[in-house]
């Protein structure tokens, strides 16, 4: 499945004709997340999301990229509770605030994006049919509302590019390494996460001063060391692993 389009079930492009009495009414869950166990993350990510939830990376050549682990079976996401809340109130990644619009390639071969939105959302609402953010004033042109949404969502787009310059360059560095993670719970309980790519830090510490330094000023050694410090989430994601099941079992 697209990266782009995990959760996304019906993307409609946005139309000033079709939707111009449109409106965005949210629904106060994140049941749409819940059967995601990944998402990409960007760089920028790293320092708020390593707190919450291990930044591993996967794929290979051009679909290298960072992610965020949120659960260790597919199709469960371990912060997502039954009714829909994310849990302990963690980090809130951009990949599901963006969400339901998401910027998408118009198919013209020109790379241009278009603004689109998923239309199975049950947030949305037309005019005298409730309440909710409007898209369009009366004359056709963007509300406030919708202009700051295309202003997160190109945000979003160009940390994602930035991202996978990050990804470039750790990769000419060879600094990624595939490995599988050995978690172990306080009760003695173990799970092997397997294939995904960590900085290694042998690696890192052989690089010269002169690299480290463009590392440094591109921003992208901090976003290792967060991506580093995020491992330490690994035995918390399979305490949420281990209580899901747990209760599936009662």
């Amino acid at each position: 499945m697209s990266t782009t389009m995990l959760f996304y079930r019906s993307v409609t492009a946005l139309s000033r004709e079709l939707h111009k009495d449109y409106r965005l009414q949210p629904v106060g869950d994140f049941g749409f997340a819940a059967a995601t166990h990944w998402m990409p993350v960007a760089g920028t990510e790293f320092a708020a999301a390593s707190r919450h939830y291990p930044v591993v990376f996967t794929g290979e050549g051009e679909g290298l990229h960072p992610i965020l682990l949120l659960g260790l079976e597919e199709g469960h996401n371990s912060h997502v509770t039954a009714d829909g809340q994310w849990k302990d109130g963690g980090y809130l990644p951009a990949f599901v605030r963006r969400y339901p619009f998401v910027l998408a390639d118009t198919g013209a071969g020109t790379g241009e994006l278009a603004v689109c939105f998923d239309a199975a959302y049950a947030g949305w609402t037309e005019a005298g049919a409730g309440e909710g953010e409007a898209l369009f004033t009366a004359g056709g042109g963007n509300t406030p509302f919708l202009d700051e949404v295309v202003r997160f969502m190109d945000g979003f787009r160009v940390e994602m590019e930035r991202t996978t310059a990050f990804m470039r360059e750790l990769e000419r560095l060879g600094l990624l390494v595939t490995r599988a993670a050995d978690i172990r719970s306080a009760q003695g309980e173990t799970f092997r996460v397997e294939n995904i790519k960590v900085v290694d830090g042998e690696a890192l510490g052989r690089l010269a001063g002169a690299e480290l330094e463009a590392l440094n000023r591109a921003g992208f050694l901090g976003w290792i060391f967060m991506h580093l410090a995020s491992l330490s989430s690994l035995p918390s994601l399979f305490d949420r692993h281990r209580a899901r099941q747990a209760e599936a079992k009662t």
